[in-house]
């Protein structure tokens, strides 16, 4: 029974932590509006796929060095900036195609591209190492932990109504099982969204642009941040 309620308690966890609006799912938006569901779930698999490394390096205190080298967490810190803006503005330019004479030439096939940019820019993400150099390395190492305190908005006032017993291969299984229900059921919503509203495709790429560009830029002055406190 424990077993199951660990496996639940994973499943709400990784959901709560894949639903909120970021990168990531600007990523997932916009390549299943695009390119269709499997196109979206492609992307959100380059995402999971990052978890899975650092989860890997989590394991073996491997990631742990980020946190021992500032100037290595500068650098990420930078890199992923640069990469979200250049991102941006692929996603802008998306939406200027769509208003061409013609609609422009609208991607349909799944190319990769949404796996490749997702994972690239969460490797780069220091605030995904950050979870696992904490967070993440508690759900390895036996102790309690506290659901759904992590959930958005709400969390604080349902923190302390459910803890489960860390360190359990169900509640890692089901971690990432929430992730999985999160990166397929968000694109079939995009997709049937679209489907129903034809212009919705350049409304998603224009916000993915605007969501890329805000956190590319705050990337940016938090990696200035960095550097100028180290010459201070």
């Amino acid at each position: 029974m424990n077993g199951v309620v660990s496996l639940l308690a994973g499943v709400v966890f990784g959901l709560a932590l894949a639903a909120p609006p970021g990168p990531m799912n600007a990523i997932i938006a916009e390549e299943s509006a695009w390119r269709g569901w499997l196109a979206g779930v492609t992307a959100g698999l380059g995402a999971a796929s990052a978890d899975a490394v650092f989860f890997v390096l989590a394991y073996l205190g491997i990631v742990s060095v980020v946190e021992s080298l500032p100037a290595l967490r500068a650098a990420m810190v930078g890199l992923g900036g640069v990469l979200m803006l250049y991102f941006a503005y692929g996603a802008a330019n998306g939406v200027r195609a769509s208003f061409r004479p013609g609609g422009g030439s609208r991607p349909v096939a799944d190319d990769g591209k949404g796996f490749r940019k997702a994972f690239v820019l969460a490797l780069t993400n220091p605030y995904q190492v950050l979870f696992w150099l904490t967070v993440g390395v508690g759900l390895l190492r036996p102790g309690t932990l506290d659901v759904l305190s992590w959930l958005p908005l709400v969390g604080a006032d349902l923190a302390g109504t459910f803890l489960v017993t860390t360190g359990s291969p169900a509640l890692i299984v089901g971690f990432f099982a929430g992730i999985g229900v999160w990166i397929t059921g968000f694109p079939a919503s995009i997709v049937l969204a679209e489907r129903r509203i034809e212009t919705l495709a350049p409304v998603i790429a224009a916000l993915s642009a605007v969501v890329l560009a805000g956190f590319g830029v705050y990337f940016l002055y938090d990696a200035g941040s960095f550097v100028s406190a180290a010459i201070a």
